[in-house]
């Protein structure tokens, strides 16, 4: 059994197992990290050694970090890492790399045929008629975008709204309100199996599914790091938030994984607060004081234009994984807009948590 994990902001760690009568054998742990002394590999190994086959991440971790030398050395490396690729091996989790990747990069749409779009093209991916996708929006009219439990009169002030010309939706994902201008946002969804992320907790699949991007904006000259749960930061501030919703497969099996991401490249402060009723309580968990100062925009940090941004993105995904220009079919759109008339664009929706 083969188990790979790149630890967030650290090194890729591999390792190799056999199960023999509910037990581990035959553990290597592999990988680009760095470890002193060299022999406390050998402990990492032995210590896995012999493991019951069901023992959880918390618990491999706590025998390797029992066995380590008192002056062994970590970097790119972590005792909870290896205990998450063994789960991921003895789970047959699959890697980025075993998939063919499609693009889908449209004109610009409707906010509710987005929301709609994402669930088409995630139950598409669940049901193995759609190859693991990466979708990036580009937006017709701006936009309010709430999260699925999140209370409408709580998140948006309606004449803030209307005044600015704002559709709101909600999305079928939690976490909290997207402020959205067409040409100041960058947004795009990976629906992927669910094989990809089997072995890790929910909070971990947030930094697995966002590495790549972590590595675009390195290439851009950004130092970018996920912050748990679902905020992609830098020493300036938060220029992104992530969400999910997990979707399940044909008659129960397997599914897939919807991971959107919203960056700001650009925003209106002022307008925004206008727009969103963001409480002291949101503030005060992200340390700061003013809505103002939790979001610095990519076009400050990058320089780039929008649209280099955005194809810079794109190229770092192709290069790791490879990436295919593809299409939405036309049966998806049409069921996408099925959708938008009957759930996204309805006010039963829209409103069902007031």
């Amino acid at each position: 059994m083969h188990g790979e994990y790149k630890v967030p902001g650290g090194k890729l760690v591999v390792v190799d197992l056999d199960v023999e009568d509910g037990v581990l054998r035959d553990v290597r742990v592999a990988g680009d990290f760095f470890l002193e002394p060299d022999e406390a590999i050998l402990s990492i190994n032995a210590a896995l050694e012999g493991s019951p086959a069901s023992t959880d991440t918390a618990g491999l971790a706590a025998r390797i970090t029992a066995a380590l030398p008192e002056s062994t050395v970590m970097l790119g490396l972590t005792a909870e890492g290896v205990g998450i690729a063994v789960r991921r091996a003895l789970a047959r989790a699959t890697e980025w790399s075993d998939y063919d990747w499609q693009l889908v990069h449209m004109e610009p749409q409707a906010p509710a045929l987005h929301m709609a779009l994402d669930e088409v093209i995630t139950a598409e991916v669940a049901a193995g008629r759609r190859a693991p996708t990466l979708r990036v929006w580009e937006w017709a009219s701006p936009s309010v975008v709430i999260g699925s439990f999140q209370s409408l009169r709580n998140e948006v002030d309606p004449e803030g709204a209307a005044k600015h010309g704002m559709t709101v939706v909600r999305r079928i994902s939690g976490g909290g309100a997207m402020f959205v201008e067409p040409m100041s946002t960058i947004t795009y969804s990976l629906s992927v199996p669910e094989s990809l992320v089997t072995g890790l907790s929910f909070a971990d699949s947030y930094a697995y599914l966002d590495d790549w991007v972590l590595g675009a904006l390195g290439d851009m000259g950004i130092k970018a790091w996920y912050q748990p749960l679902n905020d992609i930061a830098t020493e300036a501030g938060k220029i992104a938030g992530a969400a999910q919703k997990r979707v399940v497969g044909p008659d129960g099996g397997p599914g897939a994984v919807l991971h959107h991401v919203t960056m700001s490249y650009d925003i209106d402060a002022d307008k925004m607060l206008e727009v969103l009723r963001i409480g002291k309580e949101k503030l005060s968990d992200k340390g700061t004081k003013s809505a103002k100062k939790r979001v610095d925009p990519l076009r400050r940090q990058t320089g780039l234009a929008r649209e280099q941004v955005i194809e810079n993105m794109i190229a770092s995904f192709r290069n790791r994984y490879g990436l295919t220009t593809g299409a939405v079919t036309p049966e998806e759109m049409a069921r996408a807009e099925e959708l938008v008339r009957t759930k996204f664009a309805t006010e039963e929706w829209t409103a069902r948590v007031p």
